[in-house]
């Protein structure tokens, strides 16, 4: 397996199906501006995940496509929203302005609240064309990891345990749902979208869980690592004051954490067929530097 040329299909279809969601029209600022941030450089990690976990399990690329593109549509409206002075009042974002600074707050508040809206028109009209209960599963779940029991929970606690010392379940709580949920919905979806079932789809959801929460603890101990090519002002956290695993548990304990969940993550998709290329893609997101 060429693994450089499969993630480079993967991305290729989705930002040319993500330009044909957001085709420029009126009015033309608020195209530009979602624009802006859905097409500034992201590494697309979340719908090449969902793409590759489809692959792996033998469904149709053409069925896990329009899930994977509302899932980025999904993270880059929460990065445009956590930007924003109101929460993480952040200047850069993969090395760029970010959308406020551009746009205005105004302006990048409506482009977040637009790809929010669109990921939904995307998914609900592939399910109203295809007739599959997999397929409004796939729907329900992104739905349900993006909402208040995923990704907008854990960014409430977040807020919530600003300055504080946070005990080790109420950081699970945050990461899980922070992060991890939309890898699991990644992973999730992806198996949805082969048409496998709830116990095939359930497995898939614990090696996102794992991936998801290691992937954000590496984040921690960037954002403290100095850096240069990390994309955001490094010591980002400690400026909010931010509870991290590495503030609350120190940088030893929580390098052994990331560690312990990578490795069992890597350690689960060696154990399926196929899975070559998500084993591969886990590895470097372990080992990556910014």
């Amino acid at each position: 397996m060429e693994f450089d040329k499969v993630l480079q299909e993967y991305i290729d279809a989705i930002d040319n199906r993500l330009e044909r969601h957001l085709l420029i029209s009126y009015p033309e600022i608020i195209y530009k501006s979602a624009s802006y941030s859905l097409f500034s450089g992201g590494k697309r990690i979340r719908p090449v995940i969902l793409m590759g976990t489809c692959d792996m399990l033998g469904g149709r690329r053409a069925n896990a496509l329009p899930f994977a593109c509302a899932l980025e549509m999904i993270h880059t409206y929460s990065m445009i929203h956590d930007d924003l002075p109101s929460l993480d009042n952040d200047d850069m974002r993969r090395g760029k302005p970010t959308n406020h600074k551009v746009y205005g707050e105004a302006m990048a508040l409506l482009a977040g609240d637009a790809l929010l809206n669109r990921a939904y028109e995307v998914m609900a009209r592939f399910c109203i064309a295809n007739n599959d209960n997999h397929f409004l599963k796939a729907m329900s779940k992104i739905a349900e990891y993006a909402g208040i029991e995923g990704m907008i929970g854990g960014q409430v606690m977040d807020i919530v345990l600003e300055g504080k010392v946070a005990v080790p379940a109420e950081m699970e709580f945050v990461y899980t749902n922070k992060t991890a949920k939309l890898f699991m919905a990644a992973f999730g979806c992806g198996a949805l979208a082969a048409g496998k079932d709830d116990e095939t789809v359930s497995k898939m959801e614990q090696i996102g869980k794992q991936l998801g929460i290691a992937f954000q603890i590496k984040d921690d101990l960037l954002d403290m690592s100095g850096s240069e090519t990390f994309g955001k002002p490094v010591g980002s956290d400690k400026k909010n004051k931010k509870c991290t695993y590495v503030s609350a548990f120190g940088i030893e304990n929580a390098t052994q954490k990331y560690h312990e969940l990578s490795a069992g993550a890597i350690k689960e998709l060696k154990k399926l067929n196929n899975s070559e290329f998500l084993t591969t893609l886990a590895e470097r997101l372990v080992d990556r530097s910014r």
